[in-house]
């Protein structure tokens, strides 16, 4: 049972990677501009227009190239860079994923650490002045652009009141991770808060918990044993979904905190036509988020006996 439940999973998981493999490739070839000209110039001359075009093998039916493409993906090289030709497009993902996988985490501790305690205060306060701050929090960090509260947290924290490292400054410290781990993190902490709320007040009206209130279990007994465990399944799916507005965000904070990752990465070989490199980085976070869906669906199972009994 068990493994032709992963089996079909995984199945599932290929597929979808492979929907992704294709769409990135025709949607790139949608995008207006020329790779040549972000090579050349637009002043180069029709023969040496012609000659990178070829090298680049930009002249080939738009099948070829797709075939070239998924040869390069599954040979892990991912293809080359049109700007640095002698270097493979996975070795400049592998050169900058360190930075952005950092961010990600951080991020993601900020919004954890944040969103279950406020959760969990809001629900057993329902209705209280506790309850209201902590859904007035969640509101704050889904109404709250990232592109401009980096800013205003750069100009608190590192030019006002100096106790952070400026942009661009010590960027391999952990000081420098404050910020943009603040940036990114609060806003999928509003929507963890309120989906944690939510969860653990429909958990707390459940008979079972009723039951183990009334056999004596103690307070924090029957909110962290009895009601979070059974609320956290909704709360990981929305995390989970939640994903692409990460790695969307962590784009932003990048630029605004000028920290080397995928999102730079991805933004400079945007506006340099470089396809390969776009097509690379948006392949890995478009696996990367089918795969963190695959994971969390076999965390249910950990998470609701009723999972693996079904």
């Amino acid at each position: 049972m068990l493994a032709r439940y992963l089996a079909a999973r995984v199945g599932r998981a290929l597929a979808t990677a492979f929907a992704v493999v294709t769409l990135v490739f025709l949607l790139l070839r949608l995008v207006p501009g020329d790779p040549v000209d972000a090579v050349l110039g637009e002043q180069a001359s029709a023969e040496d227009r012609i000659a990178v075009r070829k090298e680049l093998h930009l002249d080939e039916p738009l099948l070829a190239q797709y075939a070239r493409f998924l040869s390069n993906v599954f040979d892990g090289s991912l293809g080359q860079s049109f700007r640095a030709p002698e270097r493979s497009v996975m070795d400049r993902i592998v050169e900058v994923l360190p930075g952005t996988i950092s961010l990600a985490l951080c991020a993601l501790s900020v919004a954890w650490l944040v969103a279950l305690p406020l959760g969990v205060l809001g629900a057993s306060h329902r209705g209280t002045r506790v309850d209201r701050a902590a859904s007035s929090f969640a509101l704050f960090g889904l109404a709250m652009p990232t592109i401009w509260l980096g800013p205003l947290l750069v100009l608190l924290f590192a030019v006002k009141l100096r106790v952070l490292p400026l942009p661009g400054d010590d960027v391999e410290s952990l000081r420098a991770l404050i910020l943009p781990s603040i940036t990114v993190g609060l806003a999928l902490a509003g929507v963890l808060t309120r989906q944690t709320r939510a969860a653990m007040i429909e958990v707390l009206g459940q008979p079972y918990v009723t039951a183990a209130k009334a056999r004596g279990v103690p307070a924090y007994r029957v909110f962290f044993q009895h009601a979070l465990r059974n609320a956290l399944m909704p709360v990981l799916t929305v995390g989970a979904a939640q994903l692409g507005a990460l790695l969307s965000g962590a784009v932003i904070a990048e630029k605004i905190f000028e920290r080397r990752g995928l999102g730079s990465l991805f933004l400079d070989a945007f506006f340099a036509r470089d396809l390969p490199v776009v097509q690379g980085v948006v392949l890995l976070v478009g696996v990367t988020y089918v795969m963190v869906n695959f994971i969390v669906d076999l965390v249910y199972a950990w998470v609701d006996p009723r999972v693996r009994l079904s």
